[in-house]
């Protein structure tokens, strides 16, 4: 059972890691390349990278993710991974949630903007750029955390 425990380990690590590298870059270069460009070509841009996004690479990634840090949270119960493990599922579950209950919201507004120009785009930029950007680098460090107690967990036990 360590063999299958350790593989399910290693997947979850590195969902966390490709996941929180993921937001990560969108905090330090997507957002502030965004940021530099007129808010009509940031917020069509922003659409076009949302509507991208929903793929099965990434659906693979994030959704598997979750399953894969559940599931090492079970196969380690009984050893001296289990607290690492539980602390990490916990961190996959807070950035699922920081994600559904906040950057999806904002999408879904930066959606529904349409094709906005001239002060109508400037504003709707400024109400979600800021706050999809604390947000997002929310998510990001607690996928980063998921991925260090995980990462702690494997390595100490």
């Amino acid at each position: 059972m360590s063999g299958v425990r350790d593989a399910v380990v290693v997947a979850a690590i590195l969902t966390a890691g490709l996941v929180a590298g993921l937001f990560a870059a969108f905090a330090y270069s997507v957002m502030p390349g965004l940021d530099r460009a007129t808010p009509s070509a940031a917020i069509e841009v922003m659409q076009r990278i949302n509507a991208a996004i929903l793929n099965p690479v990434f659906g693979l990634v994030f959704g598997g993710g979750l399953v894969l840090a559940a599931l090492a949270a079970v196969l380690a119960w009984g050893g001296s991974l289990r607290w690492w493990a539980l602390a990490a599922f916990g961190c996959y579950v807070a950035g699922v949630l920081i994600t559904m209950l906040f950057n999806v919201p904002l999408n879904v507004r930066l959606d529904a903007v349409g094709d906005a120009s001239g002060t109508q785009a400037a504003a709707a930029w400024a109400d979600f750029s800021g706050a999809w950007v604390r947000w997002n680098l929310a998510r990001a460090g607690i996928h980063l955390l998921g991925f260090a107690l995980l990462t702690a967990g494997l390595v100490t036990r």
